[in-house]
């Protein structure tokens, strides 16, 4: 693979569609300085945390209610231009890119919180809300959001891409966490997926095809989801181990034992080298595992209890605690900054990121497999995950103007995505799929699979103006 692969993502088989100048003057007619066709603008919502250069809109704007996003997409509809749903541009599969051009629409101002249900667990919000935000207006409810991708992202945006996070063991994923959704066709009708009950069984599941789409089954404007009750206490707590695989197999005994972890990280030495270094931290340049329990007090030591004994069998060290709220954050942020820690380990360099999720009793083979193929690359990769349930992260770091680097990159990618669907995981545990894991879908779940999910988006999609180019390529290749 050479420089230009990696660069310029493939445009699946179709050109790109500029606007036609109507279409912008209606844009801009409906929205007035809401809409903008600045080079600098355009450039910024072409870009993500992806390896791919930019691929920028040809415009960007800004609705603020769900019928203006259905005006938006009528007026585009009209004239067959493509629509990029956008939320904080934090998503790492070139999810946003403007492959075959067409208007970027920017969710960020959608950012109300339409309504907190308390007595009933729930918590209505725009697509523009973002994580932190929500668990800020929560905070004297006694309720939360359990999601935590690291990433400030739009609730929106980690449907869209059926987000999880370091909560997940716990907590579950986006997808166990959504109630309702309020979406925008590609036609421009608004249509509501389900009520606020806890279940049903009225019709298709429309609130879960919608999770995970991307963007190119519609426009999602408003989230109904879950909320956790805040636990009577919380401990988190660091323990060090020599090898990797002592940490990795203290978290698959915990779980299997029944342990309810309220999250389990595990850092490889390499990350904990370059937190340190970007947040001037003395950590034990080990391997590291980060841990949280919650529940009643008592609860949360007998929890404790085991796991320290579990890790002892494995080589770990002392378990060293974090009590009070600002005691954890300070333990949890370092964890939340490991990306863009573990950039700086190679200066100017850009992060090949990828994720896989394998089945517990698969994790330990699967990681050990993985960590023998990156002393084969000859570059740096930080390994860090949510061993919990089974997902971890390699972030391979390229010199983007060296093509030896990239091609080197790419072919490990290829190989951890091959490794995990023979451990009978998958190619994406919680990233999605954008632009870079297409071919990887089929490899995974089959042709006639992957069929099914084209003839939805020609369904629901004819003109192809959702996002186009992602997930899945609009014409069988």
């Amino acid at each position: 693979m050479n420089q230009e692969v990696m660069e310029r993502p493939q445009l699946t088989g179709a050109a790109r569609r500029v606007p036609p100048a109507a279409l912008l003057e209606a844009l801009a007619g409906l929205l007035g300085e809401r809409c903008s066709t600045s080079q600098a603008v355009c450039l910024q919502h072409g870009s993500d945390e992806s390896h791919y250069a930019p691929v920028p809109p040809d415009a960007v704007v800004w609705p603020l209610t769900t019928l203006e996003v259905a005006q938006v997409v009528k007026l585009c509809a009209a004239h067959r231009t493509p629509v990029i749903a956008f939320g904080v541009g934090s998503s790492i599969e070139g999810h946003l890119l403007a492959v075959q051009g067409g208007v970027s629409l920017d969710l960020s101002r959608m950012d109300k919180v339409l309504a907190v249900q308390p007595e009933d667990l729930t918590a209505t919000v725009q697509a523009g809300v973002t994580r932190e935000q929500l668990n800020t207006d929560l905070a004297q409810t006694g309720f939360f959001f359990s999601i935590d991708p690291g990433a400030n992202a739009s609730v929106g945006g980690m449907v869209a891409t059926a987000a999880s996070g370091t909560n997940s063991v716990r907590y579950g994923t986006m997808r166990d966490n959504v109630l309702s959704l309020v979406v925008v066709t590609a036609e421009g009708k608004v249509i509501r997926t389900a009520r606020r009950a806890r279940k049903t069984s009225a019709g298709y599941c429309l609130t879960q095809l919608f999770t995970g789409s991307e963007g190119t089954l519609g426009i999602i404007t408003e989230v109904t989801v879950k909320l956790h009750p805040q636990p009577e206490a919380v401990a988190a707590a660091v323990v060090n181990f020599p090898q990797l695989q002592g940490a990795v197999k203290t978290v698959i005994e915990a779980v299997q034992m029944g342990v309810p972890l309220a999250r389990a990280e595990l850092l490889d030495a390499l990350s904990i080298r370059a937190i340190n270094a970007h947040d001037k931290l003395s950590l034990n340049p080990v391997p590291t595992l980060f841990l949280e329990f919650c529940g009643s007090q008592a609860t949360v030591n007998e929890q404790a209890d085991v796991v320290a004994a579990i890790a002892a069998s494995h080589g770990g060290g002392d378990f060293q605690w974090a009590l009070r709220p600002e005691e954890r954050s300070r333990l949890w942020t370092p964890r939340h900054h490991a990306y863009f820690a573990a950039l700086q380990l190679k200066p100017g360099s850009r992060s090949f990121t990828t994720d896989a999720c394998v089945p517990m009793s698969a994790l330990a083979e699967c990681l050990a497999e993985t960590l023998a193929d990156i002393e084969t690359t000859g570059l740096p990769v930080p390994v860090f995950g949510h061993v919990g349930d089974g997902n971890f992260h390699c972030l391979v770091l390229v010199d983007p103007a060296r093509a030896d680097e990239v091609a080197a990159a790419e072919a490990f990618s290829l190989r951890l995505m091959r490794r995990a669907i023979r451990h009978d995981g998958t190619c994406s545990g919680e990233h999605g799929v954008g632009l870079h894991k297409m071919p990887w879908l089929e490899q995974e779940l089959g042709a006639d699979t992957v069929d099914v999910m084209r003839r939805i988006k020609r369904a629901l999609d004819p003109d192809n103006i959702l996002n186009p180019g992602k997930v899945v390529s609009f014409y069988r290749e």
